[in-house]
């Protein structure tokens, strides 16, 4: 018995003939089904996608901060403070002018 037999012997399809093949609304629906699956997945991915800020860019954000708490800020970002600011960041020794601490950060491996 051959597919195209086989068919043939089947009883009649008992739903309409509008639902029998899909239709514009149909693939409507299922386009905007995709849409909204692609925003969905959008809005998911977008913290990993975003750009990160640099270093320079995170130094240079403490730049209106008061000189002991600038010194505390690099050193979070930096993981360590750098030799030259350790003295001003203990009190041992007056902080450096703004433009000399992000020099000194900067320059920091």
């Amino acid at each position: 018995m051959t597919g195209d037999d086989l068919m043939a012997q089947l009883a009649p399809s008992r739903l309409p003939p509008t639902m029998q093949g899909a239709g514009w609304p149909e693939f409507l629906a299922l386009f905007g089904l995709g849409l909204l699956a692609g925003v969905l997945l959008a809005a998911a991915l977008s913290p990993l996608l975003r750009r990160r800020v640099s270093r320079a860019e995170r130094i240079r954000g403490t730049r209106d901060l008061p000189p002991q708490e600038r010194l505390l800020a690099i050193a979070r970002i930096l993981g360590r403070l750098p030799e030259a600011l350790r003295p001003a960041a203990y009190g041992a020794a007056p902080p450096p002018p703004p433009p000399e601490i992000e020099r000194i950060a900067r320059r920091a491996r």
